[in-house]
């Protein structure tokens, strides 16, 4: 038994010996504040394994710590004495209508963090009345996904080698309501995540990948590298290019936003290849290491997309202030992912809404105290990054 000694006042005599058993110490829950301190959380309840794949990103991890970084290189230009007594963030998406331009991104495996999994974000997002984009490799179905009730859902598309399961998932998805795909185009191969060799990461084997159940490719053989990086060396296809783009067209009727570009070429080619929309995203700094944060590289897909489609955010987004610098950087719209599932282990349903409401929050405070009424009112000149030219002052 362990035994603790306390030195008592000289008053009051000798030191005094009790044991572990009998110290009842009363801790307060801690406040959550702000997004970030949900990480925390998630790595004291969950199994490191799980902790790390979640946190995790490529090799020496400069893109994840970028990703978080190049957003407090940006400053804000507020206008003062502007009535923000009515503010308005509201928006619309490919023609749906969300409360606010804060979106959840795909995240996989989400039974890790919690036993509710995706269906517990599925309704947080609803219930924010904002959009989620479900993984493939999610541990709960399209279907199941489906049945928690109304909500605007899209797909997250990794093609696979057998384009009989790709049209297989998604006319799933289209039959359960989801509304637009967002396929992923920056995992030919799967980035090499050190702490996943290490762990040996596997899915835990009370879980499946729900998506490819009646497929018998719902598992994920344990190995001596990265389990996840096997399967996706077996399953995915290397060989996807812009064809494939155009041929997922001829057999869905849905939008395509195109998940992971970060340069001007290529967003000229989604475009020509007829993409609803771009996702600028660096796979959460997870795939190829010592590309910019998605931040840095939201302006020249923004300039380069011209205003024919829609340009969206993905990585680093912590702060309502992340989500107004990406929005006057040309942003559509920004998408939250490590926030969601961490929120979700610390949580479960609850943490996901807290997080929506918390962002939400902050972004409102951020567009009164720079005079924004309204998101269209949100612009370049109320930011200024340190790639801008000396600042000419615009005219009034």
């Amino acid at each position: 038994m362990t035994q603790i000694w306390l030195q008592m006042p000289a008053c009051l005599g000798k030191p005094i010996r009790i044991t572990l058993g009998q110290l009842k110490v009363s801790v307060k829950k801690m406040e959550i504040t702000n997004v970030s301190e949900y990480e925390a959380i998630a790595k004291e309840k969950l199994p490191k394994m799980v902790y790390d794949y979640y946190a995790s990103g490529a090799e020496d991890q400069w893109t994840l710590k970028e990703n978080r970084n190049a957003f407090s290189r940006i400053l804000f230009r507020p206008r003062i004495l502007i009535d923000v007594s009515k503010i308005d963030m509201t928006t619309t998406v490919l023609g749906f209508k969300i409360s606010m331009p804060i979106m959840i991104a795909p995240s996989a495996m989400q039974k890790m963090a919690h036993p509710e999994g995706e269906n517990a974000t599925a309704r947080a997002a609803s219930a924010a009345g904002t959009i989620m984009i479900l993984s493939s490799w999610a541990t709960s179905s399209v279907e199941e996904v489906a049945s928690t009730g109304p909500g605007i859902r899209f797909f997250q598309l990794y093609v696979h080698k057998d384009r009989n399961v790709v049209a297989q998932l998604v006319r799933r998805a289209e039959r359960a309501g989801f509304k637009a795909i967002a396929l992923t185009v920056d995992t030919p191969r799967l980035g090499r995540r050190e702490a996943d060799i290490k762990n040996r990461f596997t899915l835990p084997p009370f879980l499946t990948l729900k998506n490819f159940e009646g497929l018998d490719l719902g598992k994920m053989d344990k190995t001596d590298d990265s389990g996840l990086a096997s399967y996706v060396a077996g399953q995915v296809d290397r060989s996807l290019s812009w064809k494939d783009v155009k041929w997922l067209q001829t057999i869905t009727s849905l939008p395509i936003l195109v998940k992971g570009v970060l340069t001007a070429e290529d967003t000229r080619l989604a475009v020509q290849a007829g993409a609803a929309g771009i996702i600028v995203s660096n796979h959460g700094a997870r795939q190829l290491d010592y590309v910019p944060a998605t931040i840095m590289a939201l302006e020249e897909v923004v300039k380069a997309a011209q205003g024919r489609v829609p340009v969206f955010l993905d990585g680093g987004v912590r702060r309502g202030t992340d989500v107004f610098k990406a929005l006057a950087l040309g942003a559509s719209g920004i998408f939250i992912g490590r926030p969601v599932v961490f929120s979700l282990a610390a949580e479960g349903e609850a943490g996901v809404r807290k997080v929506l409401q918390m962002l939400r929050d902050e972004f409102e405070l951020t567009m009164a105290l720079t005079g924004c009424r309204s998101l269209k009112e949100i612009t370049r000149n109320h930011i200024v990054t340190d790639w801008d030219h000396p600042r000419v002052v615009p005219r009034l």
